[in-house]
């Protein structure tokens, strides 16, 4: 199946997922942060549709002084982050994605990814852009990156059709176990 007949296919599954009687458990993503990162910056995504909600976590995440940036999407499927606190305003992109007004670019050590499909391999499949795939190229060639994606378990798929600008996830979580 090609990459465009997953995206559909399991963007509808995870649309109809009931995820009002889900409780995703954060206390193992921050136990595993606390453990492989020192540095506190961390790229997350404002969450959008039927995504993992990322709210939670970054409230969790506040407390334990972690400075907060998500992704502000640029001509030429560039991407950057920059620093939000939940005071600031967020517009929406021409993808319909929130992102921070004004602030500090930051490069984030540890990236909260939001996935469409995924297998235990650690493949991921994005919605197509490539934007996540070419940030973590460009910044892991100056750092080292801890790549993590979120996830319902209704979108595990045997084998994720990846090429060689596909980036592997170090863990992906869901609400039922982390893959690593």
């Amino acid at each position: 199946m090609k990459k465009s007949q997953i995206r559909i296919k399991i963007l509808k599954k995870r649309n109809n997922f009931n995820i009002r009687n889900i409780q995703f458990n954060f206390h193992n993503l921050l136990k595993l942060l606390h453990r492989k990162s020192k540095d506190k910056k961390i790229g997350l995504y404002y969450p959008i549709g039927s995504e993992v909600s990322t709210i939670e976590l970054i409230k969790k995440l506040r407390k334990n002084k972690y400075i907060i940036s998500l992704p502000v999407l640029k001509k030429n499927f560039a991407m950057s982050f920059n620093e939000w606190d939940n005071k600031s305003p967020l517009k929406i992109n021409n993808y319909g994605i929130p992102e921070p007004v004004g602030f500090k670019k930051i490069i984030p050590s540890i990236l909260i990814i939001p996935i469409v499909a995924f297998d235990t391999k650690l493949n991921r499949l994005g919605y197509g852009g490539g934007f996540y795939d070419r940030f973590i190229n460009k910044i892991e060639k100056t750092k080292k990156v801890l790549k993590i994606g979120l996830a319902l378990s209704c979108q595990k798929i045997n084998k994720v059709p990846i090429d060689k600008y596909d980036k592997k996830m170090n863990y992906i979580f869901t609400e039922l176990k982390v893959y690593k």
